[in-house]
């Protein structure tokens, strides 16, 4: 299955959605921050099928993330998820580089179709 880097400042959250995504199978590499998933891209040299990331998270947000992982590793595959509607406004824009945007809260139903639907893309 697929290599997923899955970057969300809330620990709970992370550990439910990464227990969600091994379900299917999928190996998933979990960081704090976009400061914390940039690095982690990084050391791996983009070698991850799909970023998931919140938007919203301090030092660097899921955007700023989005826009330096899509810089320095064009083919690889964005999904954003956000609970604040002016975050989800915020992404509107980033049509070209992030695949979907899943708004908090969803189910875990919700989030390995559009996980899967992304990795089919």
């Amino acid at each position: 299955m697929a290599r997923i880097l899955l970057v969300d400042d809330e620990e709970p959250v992370r550990g439910f959605l990464k227990r969600g995504l091994e379900i299917d199978g999928h190996s998933v590499v979990t960081a704090s921050d976009g400061s914390d998933g940039l690095d982690r891209l990084t050391e791996a040299d983009g070698a991850f099928d799909l970023m998931l990331t919140d938007i919203r998270m301090p030092l660097m947000d899921g955007i700023a993330l989005a826009l330096a992982a899509k810089r320095d590793f064009p083919a690889l595959t964005i999904l954003l998820m956000t609970g604040f509607a002016d975050q989800r406004e915020r992404a509107r824009g980033l049509d070209a580089i992030v695949t979907d945007v899943l708004t908090k809260p969803f189910s875990l139903a919700d989030l390995r179709s559009t996980v899967n639907r992304a990795l089919a893309a």
